[in-house]
């Protein structure tokens, strides 16, 4: 028996798929921009980064990885929302025998999970390399700064 209260939790989080579905979206754009970023910081970046002083380029450091990190971690919830939201309407629909709403229902639950898996494997990996990098240049610039001291 459905109360009241239930119909209202339901119809709260029905709302909330749309809005998932497009922060999901976003994210993956902002993933391929930052996996684009992360690539030139390495490819040809960090000589012109390794110009910066010591205290600009670790607050620099921070945020890239930081932002790195968020991707990591929202992608991935982002995703399991959008494919727990759609799986209560399908099995409802899997009760009534409507196979076509079971189906939609479950294809966007698989096409969200794998797109917030995504937009987490690039935020860790992004998150990796810069860590590494920024470790790396960091480092240099100490040393190279007490040969001058």
């Amino acid at each position: 028996m459905t109360t009241s209260l239930d119909q209202t939790l339901h119809a709260l989080v029905g709302l909330l798929l749309w809005p998932v579905i497009v922060a999901l979206l976003s994210l993956a754009f902002l993933a391929v921009l930052d996996a684009g970023l992360a690539l030139g910081e390495r490819v040809g970046g960090a000589a012109r980064l390794a110009r910066l002083n010591h205290g600009t380029l670790e607050n620099l450091a921070r945020r890239r990885i930081a932002r790195s990190d968020l991707l990591a971690k929202i992608g991935p919830t982002l995703g399991l929302m959008g494919t727990l939201i759609p799986l209560g309407p399908g099995i409802a629909a899997l009760g009534r025998g409507d196979f076509m709403a079971l189906s939609q229902a479950v294809t966007t639950a698989f096409d969200t999970t794998i797109v917030g898996l995504a937009v987490g494997l690039v935020g860790y990996l992004t998150g990796r390399l810069r860590r590494h990098g920024f470790d790396l240049l960091l480092s240099r610039l100490e040393q190279e700064g007490a040969t001058h001291a």
